[in-house]
């Protein structure tokens, strides 16, 4: 298995990191390290998370207040969001 995060993923991630970063530097680099080793653990554990909101997808808690939403497809692990969990999940489509 491997693990790509999607470029929209990868913008939460940065965006996140910015946030926390302003306050405290120290703590965005701990979260940021929490968030690396959650989806390397995908990579022998992929069904890790549990079943997502969004049919075929998985979510993973690596933090208390992030959630970590991501599909399989063959023997790859796409990251595809990275958010609070206090965000409305899944986006509402207008």
């Amino acid at each position: 298995m491997i693990v790509i995060w999607t470029p929209e993923a990868e913008r939460d991630r940065a965006d996140i990191w910015d946030y926390i970063a302003a306050d405290n530097p120290d703590a965005a680099v701990q979260m940021d390290t929490l968030f690396s080793d959650a989806a390397a653990r995908l990579v022998a554990h992929p069904k890790l998370g549990k079943a997502g909101e969004i049919q075929g997808t998985r979510e993973l808690i690596p933090h208390e207040s992030y959630r970590l939403v991501y599909e399989i497809d063959g023997d790859t692990v796409w990251v595809l969001a990275l958010l609070n969990t206090a965000q409305q999940w899944p986006p509402v489509r207008g």
